[in-house]
């Protein structure tokens, strides 16, 4: 079909609508277009792009981009790498799916079509699914596993305290007490290790309130040898919450980054307001961000997938349970604790809706 100007310009409506960067290059893998989408990803204009070589552009490790348009040329096949990181200005890093597509004029190559689909946010939503229903199996789990200790627990405390009545001897008396005793410590544990057994109570929470409460009593703990950075946005509206249960999350996390920094170390709280951003599956116009950082040592790899279950601990002085009950609060509150962790630096992200229901 022939292409007339209406149709070129229609084509070009489409592609410069399209949400996936578009970048056009010819034979010798020099820039000749990109669409605003481009722009936006690159933060930089195209007059300033246009001209670029695609390795100047495109800095993947090893000129990967560079490579798959000499195999495009040798084939005459399209072809796409998924999840690529893509390295840009300024540090970022964001995942791509890259299609790089052969365009033919009488029969020979002569430009090649590259979209670059940014994908950060799908396998954002992929990994908090993944979360979430790994936080409620192990939840279900260990809730299957109390029910049955807490059950024959209480009949070994029972007879202990029956046989105590028919003892006269005072020193055998100890034993039935060492029974009851260490009877309560794991009633104490396994209710611990079920978390929260109410629902929240909601009410209009500052979450900076929230904060300072928790620094109040961590500096008390470490007795003000601990330094702590405050980055809070105070534009930040109030949210529904249970003030106490959203101060035992934070402290929980809080608590682990001392003990990984130790009480000299730093301690970093800002807060910052997400607009149109999802939890899971759910969209919400307005979500409170809450990050918690440490400059300890990081959490081990071996246990990042596992962190958040019951009885796991980065350290040894650790029961695993903080983090545990942390996620089960604010899964509660229709939110989701995240992390990202390195050597030095390690940071808890709190994500919670600021209104009732989803978008």
């Amino acid at each position: 079909m022939a292409v007339t100007p209406d149709t070129e310009t229609i084509e070009q409506r489409i592609v410069e609508n399209q949400r996936s960067a578009v970048l056009l290059f010819d034979r010798d893998f020099i820039l000749n277009y990109i669409n605003p989408a481009g722009e936006m990803l690159f933060a930089v204009s195209a007059r300033q792009l246009i001209g670029l070589r695609v390795r100047d552009l495109i800095r993947c490790p090893g000129a990967l981009v560079e490579s798959h348009l000499s195999q495009v040329v040798k084939s005459g096949q399209p072809f796409t790498e998924r999840e690529l990181s893509l390295p840009l200005a300024g540090g970022k890093e964001v995942t791509v799916d890259c299609t790089v597509i052969p365009l033919r004029q009488e029969g020979e190559i002569k430009e090649f079509l590259v979209e670059l689909l940014q994908v950060d946010r799908q396998l954002r939503i992929n990994r908090e699914e993944q979360l979430l229903s790994r936080n409620q199996a192990s939840r279900a789990l260990v809730r299957g596993l109390a029910h049955e200790i807490k059950n024959p627990l209480g009949g070994v405390r029972g007879a202990a305290q029956l046989l105590e009545r028919e003892l006269d001897d005072p020193e055998l008396k100890e034993y039935t007490q060492i029974i009851i005793g260490e009877s309560d410590r794991l009633q104490t544990l396994v209710d611990r290790m079920l978390g929260p057994n109410r629902l929240p109570d909601r009410k209009p929470v500052n979450i900076h309130q929230v904060l300072e409460r928790v620094v109040s009593l961590v500096q008390v703990e470490t007795g003000n040898a601990l330094t702590i950075k405050k980055d809070y946005d105070p534009s930040i509206p109030s949210l529904l919450g249970d003030s106490d249960q959203l101060i035992q999350a934070c402290l929980n996390i809080v608590r682990n980054g001392v003990r990984a920094a130790g009480p000299s170390g730093v301690i970093g709280l800002r807060t910052r307001v997400m607009r149109h951003f999802t939890i899971g599956t759910k969209h919400y116009r307005l979500v409170l961000q809450v990050e918690i950082s440490d400059n300890g040592g990081g959490i081990p790899k071996e246990i990042q997938e596992r962190i958040f279950f019951p009885m796991v601990s980065g350290s040894s002085d650790g029961m695993g349970l903080g983090l545990s009950i942390a996620q089960s609060l604010i899964n509660q509150h229709k939110g989701l604790i995240e992390f990202t962790s390195r050597p030095g630096e390690t940071v808890f992200t709190i994500s919670l809706p600021l209104e009732g229901k989803h978008g």
